[in-house]
């Protein structure tokens, strides 16, 4: 059963109200107003707590604004199995907060603030005006009626005196609540306020934290400077892509990505990233392949580009027959030595599978998100630490990692969701109060 607010009244999926009633004597403290803390905002204040959200920044979902920049992405069109692969190892565990709120929900939820989304041409779901900022403006409306009350410029600095302690521009204050969900993001985007800083805090309590990594990253490969100078920003279209694992399993992803200075970035290069970045970690570099013609099979690519080429340059040649032009010639040269462009059976073969070496990932504070994070081994089923009872975590915090798509918005909602609500349970239950 999931429920929506709507003003003062919470309505379940199916279009029946319930009366919303706030236990004053349940306090539920959130820290982090991303997708997961304000999310998990609302499954407390459903639950019937009182429920005050902290953030250390001046306003409250920056990341969201900043993720919706070029299109807010929030979750992905493909039946929820296939969905759920997207998540790789983590998938199990992931699985049943997906399952409790994955697409479908989040539409339906959406639409219940007043935002229509519709499926884009790549399955990938969108609000209708493709904006972030009304929806969240609407939501951040919604949930102040509903009572949540909002503390900026607070920022986390661990316990003492057996409650949450925040450094405010005011000084210190310290803050008692009988339950407390964590959702402060991983350590990608830090200006948006995802430092990575709450990390030492719970290992300081003997939490396992796998160590934050960059996902959804660039990568870089060490350009010759002509290459650079001529090619640096520009989209790469249409190329298949091909990564070996640690484990020898080979990833096809088929899309395009982005030239930068240092090396490569965007698209396709993300669904492959987290392959890419445990080989560079492993061995120090990582082989990436091109398919710069994925639409010609190899016999055909020989055959044209064996085509008398007469007076036209080899350039020319390329663009005519194999549709090989502008940066992917640029790649070509890059990569090849020049007798290979004489030789159709070897230029075509490099041409259905290029090799790019990359060295490095680029640094986590660059990267869409970050792997890594709160260890499920460390949470019971319902995202509580088990070391720290009362203490729920959500979101970018917990050791999951996802392409883009929809997929990280999604499961920050999710989890932010299940932790919301498992704390109201706990307090409910008669855990004590302090937690």
């Amino acid at each position: 059963m999931v429920w929506y607010l709507c003003d003062s009244h919470w309505i379940e999926a199916n279009g029946s109200e319930a009366v919303h009633t706030i236990v004053t004597n349940m306090l539920i403290v959130i820290i982090g107003g991303g997708p997961a803390g304000l999310m998990a905002a609302e499954a407390a204040l459903s639950g019937g707590a009182e429920v005050e959200l902290f953030d250390a920044m001046p306003s409250i979902g920056r990341k969201l604004l900043l993720a919706g920049k070029g299109g807010l992405n929030l979750t992905h069109a493909e039946s929820l199995d296939a969905f759920m692969a997207r998540y790789g190892p983590h998938r199990n565990k992931m699985a049943p907060f997906l399952k409790m709120f994955g697409p479908e929900a989040l539409r339906d939820w959406a639409k219940g603030l007043g935002i229509e989304t519709f499926v884009g041409s790549s399955g990938r779901i969108f609000p209708l005006d493709m904006k972030a900022a009304p929806l969240l403006r609407a939501w951040l409306r919604r949930l102040r009626r509903a009572g949540l009350i909002v503390q900026v410029r607070h920022r986390w600095d661990g316990w003492q005196d057996g409650g949450l302690r925040f450094v405010t521009p005011e000084g210190v204050r310290r803050v008692h609540a009988d339950a407390t969900v964590l959702a402060l993001g991983g350590g990608s985007w830090p200006k948006t306020g995802s430092s990575g800083a709450w990390v030492e805090f719970l290992r300081g309590r003997g939490v396992r934290v796998a160590a934050l990594k960059p996902a959804n990253c660039g990568f870089d490969v060490g350009w010759s400077e002509h290459f650079r100078s001529k090619y640096a920003g520009h989209p790469v279209k249409t190329v298949g892509v091909v990564a070996k694992g640690l484990d020898g399993e080979v990833i096809h992803r088929q899309g395009e990505f982005v030239v930068t200075e240092t090396g490569v970035e965007g698209g396709v290069i993300y669904q492959v990233a987290a392959c890419l970045r445990d080989v560079i970690d492993a061995k120090g570099k990582a082989t990436l392949r091109l398919d710069l013609a994925p639409d010609r099979e190899l016999p055909r690519l020989i055959a044209d580009l064996s085509q008398p080429r007469g007076k036209r340059t080899v350039a020319t040649q390329l663009k005519r027959r194999a549709r090989v032009e502008g940066v992917k010639a640029g790649l070509l040269r890059e990569v090849l030595s020049k007798d290979t462009f004489t030789d159709p059976k070897r230029l075509a073969p490099a041409i259905k599978s290029l090799p790019l070496t990359l060295v490095a990932s680029r640094p986590l504070e660059e990267a869409i998100s970050s792997a890594g994070g709160v260890t499920f081994e460390s949470l019971d089923e319902h995202l509580m630490i088990r070391s720290l009872p009362g203490v729920f975590c959500a979101g970018e915090m917990l050791d999951w990692e996802a392409p883009t798509g929809g997929y990280l918005l999604t499961a920050c909602f999710a989890t932010g969701r299940a932790a919301g609500a498992a704390a109201v349970e706990w307090v409910t239950r008669g855990g004590p109060r302090g937690a």
